[in-house]
């Protein structure tokens, strides 16, 4: 049977661009590919579409699928997201590949409640640092903080993506960066339930991704190693999975 892929990783790191260069340069595979599309309670960004990013509800009926048998719902970053376990199953009797792309805490709060068991998965997480940097900045003769490390690294990326959209920002932009950077350590804890874990430093608006229409560096690699795993390859050039105490 088809696995359900779940793309995961903190804001900013690359998720979307991996995917989009994916479905350029495999569009026969990528096209049986179909998002999962979940609920949730915030208001929609600037270009987003019910029912093709999220089905956008109020938080009171987010809350409510708490309770209502088939749905799942997950705490993240401070709003509401559930999921209707029956989409999987559409998705597969149509004979496409569901796709869930976002944050780890969906997925995670999906395996605490066995509600994905019954189904073949590829979990893959994307990751601003690797394993060796970790452990190298986590020494204690680095005396280096990770959690402000980790944020700061996404900070950049986060205002990077933010002014190359908007000549200026709001205060709710910078806030809303501060939310994703100040988010990123604790997404980054989760890594170690994802069977693969794939290094990504080019943040969504780099030029590695497309500028000069082939992937470049860091993100040909990680491309070449995502759609290696997608087609079942055994002998993948990643950096998971990672120790659950790898980070503290």
């Amino acid at each position: 049977m088809s696995r359900i892929i779940v793309l995961a990783g903190p804001s900013c790191v690359g998720k979307r661009p991996l995917f989009a260069a994916f479905r350029r340069f495999y569009p026969e595979t990528a096209a049986k590919f179909k998002r999962l599309v979940l609920f949730n309670d915030r208001t929609p960004h600037p270009g987003e579409d019910d029912g093709v990013d999220y089905y956008f509800r109020s938080r009171m009926e987010l809350e409510a699928m708490r309770y209502k048998e088939g749905f799942v719902v997950a705490d993240v970053r401070g709003n509401l997201q559930a999921l209707e376990i029956a989409q999987v199953r559409r998705i597969f009797d149509a004979g496409n590949i569901p796709y869930y792309e976002g944050n780890p805490f969906v997925p995670s709060k999906l395996w605490d409640e066995g509600a994905l068991d019954q189904f073949s998965q590829l979990p893959v997480f994307l990751s601003p640092l690797s394993r060796e940097e970790i452990l190298f900045l986590r020494s204690p003769e680095r005396r280096v903080d990770l959690n402000a490390f980790v944020r700061e690294v996404q900070r950049r990326k986060l205002l990077r993506r933010a002014t190359s959209r908007k000549q200026y920002l709001s205060l709710k932009d910078l806030e809303d960066i501060e939310h994703g950077a100040g988010s990123a350590y604790l997404e980054l804890r989760e890594a170690w339930k994802f069977r693969h874990i794939l290094v990504s430093y080019d943040s969504g608006d780099g030029d590695n991704w497309d500028a000069f229409h082939f992937p470049l560096g860091n993100a040909r690699k990680t491309l070449l190693a995502f759609a290696a795993l997608v087609a079942g390859q055994e002998q993948v050039d990643e950096d998971g999975p990672w120790p659950h105490d790898l980070l503290p």
